[in-house]
């Protein structure tokens, strides 16, 4: 029969207790729901993978009669240890059934703490399956109390599983359940008080006369006690003769219920499983997902499974078409063995080879042009060979992407000595890792070790268990999949409350793009408050982006925690949230006022979208008097200078104080201070250097990059933009290099003195790579598009699909820079020199 829901997980499960039993030893020690084997069977036991208890060895089978003796004695052992366990699940029951009686009473009152109906709807059936199992228990333990050979029972298992619909009925209903518990938790103190400690009787026979159970975990008992029956039935099969007479009511029994199995197998929430942990509790899978691992020096992506009571890190096996997929499991941490080191202890631990950041650009631009190809194909009704050759290179790309990108360390160590090393694109999901591992360990672990059969069984039910199917890349996504947003996300962060203490706090903001999150802005740190005040606006770029995320942190000055390795992130994340960007929503011209609530805080912004076309815009100012949307030539001829007064100052301020910033000109300076030095400088007041003093450096740094944005014609201006996007192409270097200088050289003055002088101060920028992280080609990918990018009148004449021309051309703005930024240095008066030499017109 194909039941796969949890049998193939069973195997010998009571190894916990590693001394073995004295040779023929008739009392089985009692083990919390995992009944069907002595430990001293589990020990010796084949390992086979083929799911079924392994078969006695040596002592236990020698001659004939012998070993029928013995299958009757093993018979007693699994019914001994099945009866001890349905003695706990009736407990269990019990507990779940108590408060269910003065709910009901309530119900009727004026202030009822539930409803009839939630009653009914969470209580479902409960007491009918405890009411078949109560039967089933009274008649089955007098006969294992006072054993024969002669005992016959496999009427009473055949009776259980004629009763399997009332489970039917239980699991049908089973998330519905759930979900009215949870909901009436959250509303409702007092039943939340009730369902957080449910208390469940001991056995008979043990010290502990209660433990405190959640009513979600109990809700889940039914559904494994449904597959522990199916186990037993198969080992008691295994123990009895062919010719003794309960034989053939087990085989009717197991059929009824393998058929009842694999009917329900699809209804049941697939991350719950029958392995069971060393507590005889059953192991869960709480969360998966894929991450990056360091081992021995070099990239892996890795799929990591977070169960109940262990971390397993596995890798698909590369198995052949058609073969059934299956994990290898690279190593396991019990969570009673797993801590996170400190910042401070984590220093023998590997440092992190971190992927230069032009290095990852260079890969974005070659994926969104291969999206671009991608999409032409399609729109040409292209060969779907070359489709599907486009679509193989985009996936080795984003997967290289995907490999290389992270850079922020999430430690875990084992106690016993091994310690091992994630690195994520986002701190968002490390501390989710983290949350969950930590809310797991607050329960009463045991340390353990697998048997290779246990991991084997264990590995072999994460492919079956897995929610997260595919690696987050964007070639995994199918065609009708939301493309995501491309264009920019103005978000003003205005304020949060709900802190229990004041504390130094700020906000960093997640987007998504090419499939994975990542860390794009920061608001300052608001000292001392329980409620902060940021109002700052960020923009924000989007590639295919679907959600945004916030998180909140407490900042800590406490100079010990601060780790040597510059992606540590030590500061407390007091609360994170996120949301869907929905395109109908966010695409409108206002801005759309919005709060994320996370720990009981709540943080309140607004966002707005453009989409990249409309971004492309450069609009020259309706008046002349100041200096941004105006011609750079009116403004050096108005000031008498050769470079603007303002590019002058900000670039002096910036070389002052912020040339070892980290992400110095990519990082987004606030908007609301970018738009007051904005209106300073068109104003020329006289307050100017005292506000440039003042101001954030990341704002100065944005104000500079806004006044090149601003520009009516681009700094490289328009005339010359097709020369340059030739030039570039070209292949022979002499002929480049003739080609690039020629077309310096035929700028305007202002224009060429302004570009130089800004080249240079890149460059200094740039010599400070390893403090401030901001390389030639990063730089070349903030600075190109803005200093190239054509004005609006002739972007129109080529501008195709918003996407594809951003890619192609965006592409090349960047290349344009990074040569004049990798050039040796460029003097005016050397250009202007050599216009004979140079005279190849373009």
């Amino acid at each position: 029969a194909d039941f796969n829901y949890g049998a193939d997980e069973y195997d010998a499960e009571g190894n916990e207790e590693p001394k073995a039993l004295p040779e023929g030893s008739e009392t089985m020690p009692y083990i919390d729901e995992s009944p069907t084997m002595s430990p001293q069977l589990s020990a010796r036991g084949q390992e086979s993978g083929d799911g079924v208890s392994p078969t006695p060895t040596d002592g236990l089978s020698t001659g004939g009669e012998r070993d029928a003796g013995k299958g009757l004695e093993m018979r007693k052992l699994v019914l001994s240890g099945f009866l001890a366990s349905e003695e706990i699940y009736i407990n269990q029951l019990e507990a779940l059934l108590l408060p269910m009686k003065p709910l009901k009473a309530t119900a009727t009152t004026s202030q009822p703490v539930l409803t009839l109906q939630q009653i009914e709807t969470i209580f479902y059936k409960i007491q009918d399956i405890y009411e078949i199992h109560k039967e089933f228990y009274d008649s089955l333990c007098p006969k294992v109390q006072q054993w024969d050979s002669n005992v016959t029972m496999g009427h009473l298992f055949q009776k259980l599983a004629s009763q399997l619909g009332v489970y039917k009925a239980f699991v049908d209903n089973y998330k519905i359940a759930l979900e009215t518990a949870e909901k009436c938790s959250q509303s409702n103190y007092q039943f939340q008080k009730i369902s957080e400690e449910l208390k469940v009787k001991g056995p008979k026979d043990s010290k502990e006369s209660h433990t405190s159970v959640t009513m979600e975990a109990l809700l889940y008992k039914p559904i494994d006690r449904v597959t522990r029956s199916t186990l037993v039935l198969h080992d008691l099969l295994k123990h009895t003769p062919a010719d003794h007479p309960d034989y053939p009511l087990l085989q009717d029994a197991l059929r009824i219920s393998q058929n009842f199995l694999s009917s329900i197998n699809e209804d049941i929430d697939p991350r719950r499983t029958a392995v069971t942990t060393p507590k005889g509790e059953t192991r869960q899978l709480v969360k998966d997902g894929f991450l990056v691992e360091l081992s021995e020096g070099s990239r892996k992506l890795r799929h990591v499974f977070l169960f109940t009571d262990v971390l397993l890190c596995a890798k698909l096996k590369k198995t052949a078409v058609g073969k059934h997929q299956q994990y290898d499991c690279k190593w396991y941490v019990p969570l009673a063995d797993l801590v996170f080191p400190s910042p401070e202890e984590s220093e023998h631990c590997p440092q992190v080879h971190v992927i230069p950041d032009h290095e990852l650009e260079d890969m974005k631009m070659k994926i969104s042009a291969i999206k671009s190809e991608v999409q032409k194909e399609k729109a040409n009704k292209g060969q779907s060979r070359a489709i599907e050759r486009l679509k193989k290179k985009m996936f080795e790309n984003e997967f290289w992407l995907l490999l290389n990108s992270p850079a922020i360390p999430f430690r875990i160590h084992n106690r016993n000595g091994k310690s091992y090393l994630f690195l994520l694109s986002s701190d968002y999901e490390r501390s989710e890792w983290r949350e969950a591992i930590q809310k797991l360990q607050k329960k009463d672990l045991q340390a353990f070790v697998l048997s290779s059969v246990e991991l084997q069984v264990l590995t072999g039910s994460c492919f079956k268990l897995r929610t997260v199917h595919n690696i987050p890349v964007t070639s995994n996504k199918d065609d009708d999949e939301s493309p995501g947003l491309y264009g920019f996300l103005h978000v003003i962060v205005h304020s949060a409350k709900g802190f229990k203490q004041s504390a130094n706090l700020y906000c960093t903001l997640e987007v998504d793009s090419f499939g994975y999150f990542v860390s794009k802005a920061k608001t300052r740190v608001f000292r001392d408050t329980t409620e902060p005040q940021w109002n700052e606006e960020f923009e924000i770029e989007l590639e295919g982006s679907q959600s945004l995320r916030i998180l909140c942190y407490e900042k800590c000055y406490d100079k010990t925690k601060v780790n040597k390795d510059n992606n540590e992130i030590v500061d407390k994340i007091m609360g994170k949230g996120q949301i869907q960007l929905d395109p109908q929503a966010v695409q409108t011209k206002n801005w759309h006022m919005d709060v994320i609530e996370m720990n009981g805080i709540k943080v309140e912004f607004s966002m707005k979208f453009t989409s990249r076309d409309m971004s492309l815009k450069r609009t020259p100012s309706k008046k002349q008097t100041g200096v941004f949307g105006v011609k750079i030539s009116v403004v050096t001829k108005r000031e008498r200078s050769k470079v603007p007064y303002i590019v002058r100052q900000c670039i002096e301020e910036v070389e002052k104080r912020g040339i070892e910033e980290v992400g110095i000109y990519r990082i987004s300076g606030v908007a609301t201070d970018i738009q007051a030095l904005k209106a300073v400088f068109d104003a020329n007041n006289k307050d100017i250097l005292v506000m440039l003093s003042d101001m954030d450096i990341n704002a100065i740094a944005g104000t500079l990059k806004l006044y090149f944005r601003e520009l009516p014609e681009p700094l490289l201006t328009d005339r010359l933009y097709p020369a340059f996007m030739e030039g570039i192409a070209l292949s022979d270097p002499a002929a480049k290099e003739n080609c690039m200088m020629h077309l310096l050289r035929s700028l305007p003055d202002p224009n060429l003195i302004t570009f130089l002088f800004l080249l240079e101060h890149l460059k200094r920028v740039a010599e400070k790579e390893p403090i401030n992280k901001m390389s030639l080609h990063n730089l070349a990918t903030v600075f190109g598009p803005t200093l190239l990018r054509p004005s609006e009148v002739e972007s129109k004449a080529h501008l195709t699909l918003a996407s594809d021309i951003w890619s192609h051309d965006v592409m090349a703005q960047v290349q344009v820079l990074l040569y004049y930024l990798q050039h040796p240095p460029i003097s005016f008066t050397e250009l202007k020199r050599n216009t004979l030499y140079f005279s190849t017109d373009v």
